[in-house]
């Protein structure tokens, strides 16, 4: 790996199969240069804590990058737990509840030192959930007439 990717965070999705697949495809959609920093782990609902580890351990080390950042689904699951087990803080950083604003806000940053990219990815992930209003077009009643009403009204 060329000495500029190594001084990047890595980012490790880790999260209930087939989920953490299929974000680094989404990822892949948006921004295809990204698999270079980009790596997944999908973990099956049979394997334990340790089995988990074990491979997130051989996941990052195969980013050989000097700081990862992991994102994992749920907080409290297995692939938090494992990842948590794993960060130290300082070179390994996690956030739970991976969303994909989360992580395009952390592809689109992948260059920025592992504390602004943590608080990029919390950011994007956080901001991206929206709650939507039903807006109605203007000029339009909120009831629309039935066929009942007409009909009343032609009887008069």
């Amino acid at each position: 790996m060329n000495g500029k990717l190594q001084h990047m965070p890595g980012l490790l999705i880790m999260a209930h199969a087939p989920l953490a697949s299929a974000l680094r495809d989404v990822a892949a959609h948006v921004f295809p240069d990204c698999l270079a920093t980009l790596d997944v782990l999908d973990v099956p609902p049979d394997w334990d804590a340790e089995q988990t580890e074990t491979a997130a351990r051989q996941h990052l080390s195969g980013l050989a990058h000097q700081q990862t950042l992991i994102l994992t689904d749920v907080f409290g699951a297995t692939p938090c737990n494992v990842a948590h087990r794993m960060a130290d803080g300082v070179n390994i950083r996690v956030v739970a509840g991976v969303n994909v604003p989360m992580l395009w806000r952390a592809l689109c940053y992948a260059k920025e030192p592992l504390d602004a990219l943590v608080a990029r990815a919390v950011a994007g992930g956080t901001q991206g959930v929206v709650q939507m209003t039903v807006q109605r077009p203007q000029n339009q009643s909120n009831n629309p007439t039935s066929h009942d009403q007409e009909h009343a009204h032609h009887q008069q």
